[in-house]
C-alpha cells in the first residue's frame, strides 16, 4: 500500500537527497592552479575514458570500471590495507595528476592504495570474469573480495586476473564485489624502464606518475575463450597468418574469416592459420596515403557450435630496408622507398600526464599533425593506450615505437653498462611484452631498442632477440649516440640542424632527432621561469622561418642517402618550449598550410646535387684569406684582397678530427674570400658548412646564413631570399667570416644546387 508523505517528510527527502548529490559532485575536482587542456573541463567521474580498451580484439560483453576510486598514500612499510582512505582519486589518471583530483606524490618508499566497489553486469552472470589492467606504474599488488589474486611489476603494459573464483555470491547479481590495489614505483631511484619520468623534474626530465593510468575494466568469457590474437600479413603472396591462443580448447577449431568476402580458414590453437585472400577484393595495401584496414572475425567452435568469437581488423602492408634505384639503403613500404619524416612524440598533458585527458584529446594531436603533412611519429619512451595506434592504423601514420628506458646511462661509446639480472630481466620481460602487445598494429614499422645509450646493454643479443620476436618491422637498435654496428638503421641526434651518417652498404642511415626550435608562449608556459630550447625565438614570423630553412636542409641529406627525419617535438612538455604546439593545446605555433607544401618536398624523389662550389672534403679547394680583421667593405666582390694569403680548406688545427686540415688557423678569428664563375642563378642553391664556431657567410655582400655554435660536421644551409636575389650568371663573391671560442677549430664552406 502508498502512503502519501507529508510536507515535512518530501522536505527530508529533498534535503537527504540534494545533500548526496552534493557529496557526489564535491567527491571530484580537478585540481586548480594548474595549466589545463580544453578537454579537461569535460572530464568527470561519469565519462573518463569511457571507449573500449583493446580495438584489436573486440567483445560486447566488458564493463569500464573507471571512475571515482578511494586512494591512499601510506608508508611502504606498512603491509596491511588501510583502515581508512585520504579521499577519491578519478581512475585512470595517475595520482600526481590534477585530473586524478589529488595531484600529490609518490614517493619510493610509499605504497599507494586503491579501493572500490562494483556489481557486475547481468550478462557476466554465467560466465568466467577477466579483471583488466591497461597499465599500472610500476609494482601493482591486487586483491578481490580480500582475497589475494596476483602482481605484475611494468609500467607500460596491460595484464590480466581470472577473478571468478574470488567473486562472492551466487548468483552474483547484485552483490558487491571488492577491489583493492597497493602499487609501489622507485621512479628514478630504480632501474626499470621509466621513459622521461623523474623525482625532481627539470630540463627534459618531468613529473613522476605513479599507480592506475590506463583503463581498467571487466570482462566476460566463456570458459573456453580466446586468450590473444597474432595477425601477421604477407603481402607477397597475399596472405594472412592468425595465430589464436585459446584457453580450454581441447576439442575446438578455430575459423578465421575475412569479413570483406567471407573467405575463411581454420586450424587449431596456438598454430598458424594461413588465410589466402583474393588480389581482386584485397587490393589496397595499407599506407599513409590510403590506410586501408580490413575486418576479421575470429571464432572458436566445438562440435560446429561457436563457444567463443571476437571481432579484429588487419591490414596488408610490408616493411624493409632495401636498395632504392639510387643505390642507397632506404625505408620501403610495400615494396617502395618512402622517405619517413615526423616529430618525436612525448606524449606528455599538462592536466594528466602520462594520461591523455580522453580519446578525443589524444586524437586531437594526430589530426594536427597529419594536417601538417607528417607521414611519421616517433613515439619517445612512452607506450601509449591501445586505442592510439588503433588511431594510428585508421589514420596512416608510421609509427616508431621506443622502448622505454631505463637503468644508467653508459655514455658515449663506452662499453655497455652492467645491468643486474634484476634490471635485465625486467627490461626484457617489458620489452618482449611491449612487443607482443602492439603486435597486430600495421602503423607500427619500426622498434627503437634503445634511445641515447640509455640502459644500454647487450645490444647485439638484444637485437637478435628482439628480431626473433617479430622479423617483420625494422629494428632500431639505438637511436643516437652509442652505435654497435647491428640493426637495420643507423640512427644519428643533431641539434638543431639535421646531419646524416655516411651511408653504408647493409643499414639504411636515418635522422632520429634534429630540431627543438622554441617558442615560449606567455599564457601557455607549466613554469614562469628556466624554459627552454635547443634554439628559442619569439615570434611566429622568426620561428617558422628558421624551421623551413631547416627542413629544406634535409634535401640534400635525402639525396646523398638519409632515409627519414624526426623533429623535436610536437608539444612543449614542461620546461621545454619546442613543440610544434603549446603544453596545453591552445596555440598551435605553426602556419599548419604553410608547414603542409614544405613538407611535401620531402616525399618526392631525391634531387639532384650540383656543386658549385665544392667543399675541400674530398679534394682541397683554394681561398684567400687573412687573421687580422680587414676594412667594413671586405664582403663586397670588389674589395681589394690581394694583400690576404692563400691557402686550401679546411682551416683549422690537428684537434678538428673529422676532416683533413688544408690549412693552419689557431687564432680567434678568419676571415675568406672566393670568387666563383656561374654560367646561371641557381634555382634552389644551398651552403654546406663545417663551422666550429660561430660564422656568417656572404654571398655578394649580402648576408646568406649566419650560424651559431658548431656542427661538427658539414651541415646543408639554405641561403636567405636576399642573397639569392643577388647571384647573377658571371662572376660571384663568397666571403666567410669564422670565430673560435675555444677548443676545437675549423671552417670549410660550399656551395651547391638542388635540381
Amino acid at each position: 500500500m502508498n502512503t502519501p508523505l507529508t510536507r515535512s517528510a518530501l522536505i527530508v527527502c529533498f534535503t537527504t537527497l540534494q545533500a548526496g548529490l552534493q557529496s557526489t559532485v564535491h567527491a571530484w575536482q580537478p585540481v586548480a592552479g594548474q595549466l589545463m587542456t580544453r578537454w579537461a573541463q569535460e572530464v568527470s567521474p561519469e565519462n573518463a575514458w569511457p571507449e573500449y580498451p583493446r580495438p584489436q580484439m573486440v567483445r560486447k560483453d566488458w564493463h569500464n570500471l573507471n571512475g571515482l576510486w578511494d586512494y591512499a598514500i601510506r608508508d611502504g612499510e606498512e603491509k596491511e590495507r588501510p583502515a581508512a582512505y585520504d579521499g577519491k582519486i578519478l581512475v585512470p589518471y595517475p595520482v600526481e595528476s590534477a585530473l586524478s583530483g589529488v595531484k600529490k606524490p609518490v614517493g619510493p618508499r610509499q605504497r599507494l592504495w586503491y579501493h572500490r566497489e562494483f556489481t557486475l553486469p547481468q550478462d557476466f552472470q554465467s560466465k568466467r570474469v577477466l579483471l583488466h589492467f591497461e597499465a599500472v606504474d610500476f609494482h601493482a599488488k591486487v586483491w578481490v573480495n580480500n582475497m589475494y589474486v596476483g602482481e605484475h611489476r611494468g609500467g607500460y603494459d596491460p595484464f590480466t586476473f581470472d577473478i571468478t573464483d574470488q567473486l562472492v555470491g551466487k548468483p552474483r547479481g547484485g552483490r558487491t564485489q571488492k577491489i583493492e590495489v597497493a602499487v609501489t614505483d622507485p621512479t628514478d631511484k630504480g632501474t626499470q624502464p621509466r621513459g622521461k619520468q623523474i623525482l625532481d623534474p627539470h630540463g627534459i626530465w618531468y613529473t613522476a606518475v605513479t599507480g592506475i593510468w590506463q583503463t581498467v575494466w571487466l570482462e566476460a568469457v566463456p570458459a573456453t575463450y580466446i586468450q590473444s590474437l597474432r595477425i601477421t600479413p604477407d603481402l607477397d603472396n597475399h596472405t594472412i597468418g592468425v595465430i589464436a591462443e585459446v584457453s580450454g580448447a581441447d576439442g575446438t577449431t578455430v575459423h578465421v574469416t575475412a569479413e570483406k568476402d567471407s573467405s575463411t580458414a581454420r586450424g587449431t590453437s596456438g598454430k598458424t592459420i594461413q588465410l589466402k585472400l583474393s588480389s581482386e577484393v584485397y587490393n589496397k595495401p595499407w599506407s599513409p596515403d590510403q590506410p586501408q584496414l580490413y575486418d576479421l572475425t575470429v571464432q572458436v567452435k566445438r562440435g560446429g557450435q561457436t563457444v567463443d568469437h571476437v571481432s579484429s581488423y588487419f591490414a596488408l602492408r610490408k616493411v624493409e630496408v632495401a636498395k632504392a634505384k639510387d643505390g642507397f639503403n632506404r625505408l620501403f613500404l610495400n615494396g617502395k622507398p618512402l622517405f619517413h619524416y615526423g616529430p618525436l612524440d612525448q606524449g606528455w598533458w599538462p592536466d594528466g600526464l602520462h594520461t591523455p585527458p580522453s580519446d578525443e584529446a589524444m586524437r586531437y594531436d594526430l589530426d594536427m599533425l597529419k594536417e601538417m603533412g607528417f607521414n611519421m611519429i616517433r613515439k619517445h619512451v612512452k607506450v601509449e593506450p591501445r586505442r592510439y595506434y588503433y588511431h594510428c592504423d585508421k589514420m596512416g601514420f608510421l609509427v616508431w615505437q621506443d622502448m622505454p628506458s631505463g637503468d644508467k646511462y653508459i655514455g658515449g661509446q663506452d662499453p655497455d653498462i652492467k645491468r643486474s639480472e634484476e634490471s635485465g630481466r625486467q627490461f626484457e620481460y617489458e620489452l618482449r611484452e611491449l612487443i607482443e602487445t602492439l603486435y597486430n598494429h600495421p602503423s607500427i614499422v619500426m622498434w627503437v631498442i634503445y634511445n641515447e645509450g640509455w640502459g644500454q646493454w647487450d645490444t647485439p643479443r638484444i637485437t637478435r632477440w628482439t628480431r626473433q620476436l617479430d622479423p617483420t618491422r625494422i629494428i632500431n637498435s639505438v637511436s643516437g649516440w652509442a652505435d654497435r654496428g647491428v640493426g637495420d638503421v643507423i640512427d644519428k641526434h643533431s641539434y638543431p640542424g639535421p646531419a646524416m651518417f655516411p651511408p653504408e652498404p647493409r643499414r639504411a642511415t636515418v635522422l632520429g632527432e634534429f630540431g627543438g626550435l622554441g617558442w615560449p608562449v606567455k599564457g601557455h608556459l607549466w613554469q614562469d621561469r628556466s624554459n627552454w630550447g635547443y634554439r628559442t625565438y619569439h615570434s611566429q614570423e622568426v620561428l617558422q622561418s628558421h624551421y623551413a630553412s631547416r627542413v629544406q636542409a634535409l634535401l640534400p641529406l635525402i639525396s646523398q642517402g638519409l632515409a627519414a627525419a624526426v623533429y623535436t617535438q610536437t608539444s612543449d612538455v614542461e620546461g621545454e618550449v619546442n613543440g610544434l604546439v603549446t603544453y596545453d593545446r591552445v596555440r598551435v605555433k605553426f602556419d599548419v598550410q604553410q608547414l603542409r607544401t614544405l613538407h611535401e618536398k620531402l616525399y618526392g624523389p631525391p634531387m639532384k646535387i650540383i656543386d658549385l662550389v665544392p667543399t675541400s672534403s674530398k679534394q682541397p679547394q683554394s681561398w684567400r684569406y687573412t687573421f687580422d680583421e680587414p676594412a667594413e667593405n671586405w664582403i663586397q666582390p670588389g674589395y681589394d684582397d690581394s694583400s690576404w694569403r692563400n691557402g686550401t680548406g679546411m682551416f683549422g688545427t690537428s684537434k678538428t678530427t673529422k676532416a683533413k686540415i688544408g690549412t693552419q688557423w689557431n687564432t680567434e678569428h678568419i676571415w675568406l674570400r672566393r670568387t666563383i664563375t656561374l654560367d646561371r642563378v641557381p634555382e634552389n642553391p644551398q651552403l654546406s658548412v663545417f663551422h666550429d664556431d660561430d660564422a656568417a657567410v656572404y654571398l655578394n655582400g649580402v648576408l646568406a646564413a649566419k650560424l651559431g655554435g658548431a656542427t661538427g660536421d658539414y651541415a646543408p644551409t639554405p641561403i636567405s631570399e636576399q642573397a639569392h636575389r643577388s647571384l647573377k650568371p658571371g662572376h660571384n663573391t663568397i666571403a666567410v667570416h669564422c670565430r673560435n671560442t675555444g677548443g676545437v677549430q675549423a671552417i670549410d664552406v660550399g656551395f651547391f644546387d638542388m635540381q
